[in-house]
């Protein structure tokens, strides 16, 4: 059983810094996994944001590029959102997630097996 628990979010102003952790438990590696981060704001679809691939490549959603960074921390089994430069659209509910996805698929959320519980980012003056 794969456990993942998001965590890190918060108010913040506009052009602020967060980071977003997600822990993967459960007796599995987070080297295992496609690890991604969707988020969803209010009224809308869960959206993709970025990826990291189990062979470390990443990708990113064209509005969060230059913004956002994906990283992993194999030793902690732990995968991050650093986001610099927030903007009031990126506030949203931010869902960690883990699944085994062709590179083809890693933008849908169907494609995943496993969700973090959410944590809420929220960016306003």
């Amino acid at each position: 059983q794969v456990q993942l628990e998001d965590s890190g979010g918060d108010l913040v102003p506009p052009g602020g810094s967060l980071t977003l952790s997600c822990a993967v438990g459960g007796s599995t590696s987070v080297r295992s996994w496609e690890m991604a981060w969707f988020r969803q704001a209010p009224g809308k679809e869960r959206e993709f944001v970025a990826t990291i691939r189990r062979n470390s490549y990443t990708y990113y959603e064209e509005s969060v590029k230059g913004r956002f960074t994906i990283s992993r921390d194999n030793a902690k089994n732990t995968v991050y959102l650093q986001m610099n430069s927030l903007r009031p659209e990126d506030t949203a509910v931010y869902y960690c997630a883990a699944g085994v996805i062709i590179l083809s698929g890693m933008r849908s959320a169907s494609g995943y097996r496993h969700w973090g519980q959410g944590t809420r980012v929220t960016v306003s003056s």
